[in-house]
């Protein structure tokens, strides 16, 4: 089974995927999707506050972040890591529980890159925002390392989601029945 919508003037097909016995959920994933990524960051663009740094959880976010910055012409992106890597200079670390990843899961932000966000204005973004965990997870690491969150942005919005007024997103993604039907 799978979703047709148009996202960025681009048409996509999305597998449904099962995430419990009664609710499926439809798969997006940008990576590799150069076409999908390039078009989706400028629409954001045009709808983005002003900031002064973009701010990612890893992974699929990252294209998106990358792109974002590419067009806008920044220099510098962060992404908080789901796991510590050898060249950080130390860790602030907050706990988060996605609807995509089977256990609870971690992400840590690079101390050095925390004083960079420090006072600075830090958007948030994500490929999809359903429960909003991560984005949580994201405000917290932010708050930690002395920055503001000016905005929450994101491709698809899933669920509650849809309802935020704190978010900004280019297409509703819906939930679904095991028979593919929507779930209203």
């Amino acid at each position: 089974m799978e979703y047709k919508m148009t996202i960025a003037g681009l048409e996509r097909s999305l597998p449904l995927c099962r995430l419990t016995d009664e609710l499926y959920i439809a798969a997006f994933v940008i990576f590799g999707d150069a076409e999908l990524t390039v078009a989706a960051a400028a629409e954001l663009l045009r709808r983005a506050p002003d900031y002064d740094y973009l701010l990612t959880a890893e992974a699929k976010g990252i294209p998106l972040i990358h792109e974002l910055a590419r067009q806008r012409g920044d220099s510098k992106y962060f992404v908080a890591r789901k796991a510590p890597k050898l060249y950080m200079t130390g860790l602030f670390e907050v706990s988060v529980d996605s609807i995509t990843t089977a256990a609870d899961q971690k992400l840590y932000l690079d101390t050095a890159d925390a004083a960079l966000m420090k006072g600075k204005r830090i958007l948030l973004v994500d490929d999809v925002i359903s429960t909003g965990n991560s984005l949580r997870a994201l405000e917290i690491l932010t708050e930690t390392a002395g920055g503001s969150v000016v905005g929450r942005m994101s491709i698809l919005a899933e669920g509650d989601a849809q309802t935020r007024s704190d978010i900004v997103y280019l297409e509703k993604l819906p939930l679904f029945r095991p028979d593919g039907s929507v779930v209203e």
